[in-house]
């Protein structure tokens, strides 16, 4: 850490330049001594990001910020609270701490916090920023999580691990054993000192394979903002051999909808033409593979079994978006364009072998306006386009 850019003039100047052209500072150069230009862009760019991601750390002064891939990589303060509404007890450790932002809100309903990083220089960051954020049960450690637990004879009511979703040979990877650390292979090590654990894993992984990977998974949390899904979570109890259960939670400005099922326990829905609404679940839920499930629950047609839109003849309450159906046509361009006279809709594919792309160069349609196309199968298996507006 550079005490420096602490200063009250250096803390002015980023304040000041937080939506100036990063170009132009770099290119105009900045006088302070003892502080790079580099380094000032580098507070500039990584307090930018937590500008809607971390407004607490936004918003509390004196806060140093590391390079923006830490910014990048940290859970937001939504899920991070999300996350602290999941466990109870008085002690829990995270052995991949990082920028912290778990911690804060898991030291809000827990009394003793542990917080291990191997990077020393950002948990020196991370120490500094939670002495201006008043965390004072937050206890630092500079190492490796599981290197710590196995020195030590330590029992936690909880540990929580956020393993990267990168490895040097394979890039990007899709399953858990494949993450560092590599949970699966330390499980037994994990459970030696703690009966509870909590882990974040990416969205791109696969649940079923995830679950295939551990034992004792209790639930799985699918996490989503504003539709978007951010993480995976995984609860497991020791010795725990139940049903799992799958909870999805969209977290939106206004409320927050929840879908919750029992995993591998799937009836066969109906499949039926669409009717006068038709409702597509949000992103956690098509995650989740509850694609059986939310037909059953809330006594819907789906309109096929891959598609993955459901239809009602009366309108219901439902976790995702919800439209009124103006016309059922044929894939065909001709009775499209006459039905678009704006040549304008927002066109989404279910289940259909063209991309939305392909299907805006065929038909000319461009984005926008308050049509809104479902292009899909139906359970005869035609290729249809939906004609809808949303409820």
């Amino acid at each position: 850490m550079n005490l420096n850019i602490l200063h009250n003039n250096i803390q002015q100047f980023i304040r000041d330049n937080i939506n100036a052209d990063i170009s132009k500072i770099l290119f105009k150069g900045i006088s302070f001594p003892d502080v790079t230009t580099q380094e000032l862009v580098a507070q500039i760019e990584a307090k930018k990001k937590c500008q809607h991601k971390l407004p607490t750390w936004f918003n509390t002064a004196n806060i140093y910020y590391p390079n923006k891939l830490n910014i990048e990589q940290t859970s937001s303060e939504i899920t991070a609270k999300y996350k602290s509404g999941l466990i109870k007890g008085t002690t829990i450790i995270d052995l991949t701490g990082g920028f912290g932002v778990d911690c804060f809100y898991f030291s809000k309903k827990i009394k003793t916090v542990i917080h291990c990083e191997i990077d020393s220089k950002l948990s020196e960051i991370v120490q500094h920023n939670y002495q201006q954020l008043k965390a004072e049960n937050i206890k630092t450690i500079v190492g490796d999580g599981i290197d710590n637990l196995q020195s030590h004879n330590n029992k936690y009511d909880w540990i929580y691990i956020d393993p990267s979703r990168r490895n040097d040979i394979k890039g990007k990877v899709f399953l858990l054993g494949d993450c560092l650390p590599n949970v699966p292979k330390n499980l037994d090590v994990l459970f030696n000192h703690s009966d509870n654990i909590l882990i974040k894993v990416s969205p791109i992984l696969d649940i079923t394979s995830a679950i295939n990977e551990l034992k004792f998974v209790k639930e799985v949390h699918v996490v989503a903002v504003n539709n978007e899904v951010k993480e995976l979570l995984f609860i497991l109890e020791k010795g725990f051999l139940a049903d799992i259960n799958i909870k999805t939670s969209n977290l939106q400005k206004v409320n927050q909808q929840e879908f919750n099922f029992t995993f591998g326990d799937s009836e066969t829905p109906i499949y039926g033409f669409p009717k006068k609404y038709i409702y597509e679940p949000n992103a956690a839920i098509l995650k989740s593979g509850g694609f059986s499930e939310i037909a059953i629950q809330f006594n819907l047609e789906k309109l096929q079994k891959h598609s993955h839109l459901y239809t009602s003849d009366g309108l219901i309450d439902f976790p995702g978006r919800r439209f009124e159906l103006k016309h059922n046509i044929p894939f065909d361009k001709k009775k499209l364009k006459k039905l678009i006279p704006n040549n304008k809709a927002n066109i989404t594919t279910r289940n259909f072998p063209l991309t939305v792309s392909q299907i805006r160069k065929k038909t000319g349609l461009k984005d926008g306006g308050d049509n809104y196309l479902f292009c899909t199968i139906d359970c005869v298996n035609k290729k249809i386009i939906l004609i809808c507006q949303k409820v």
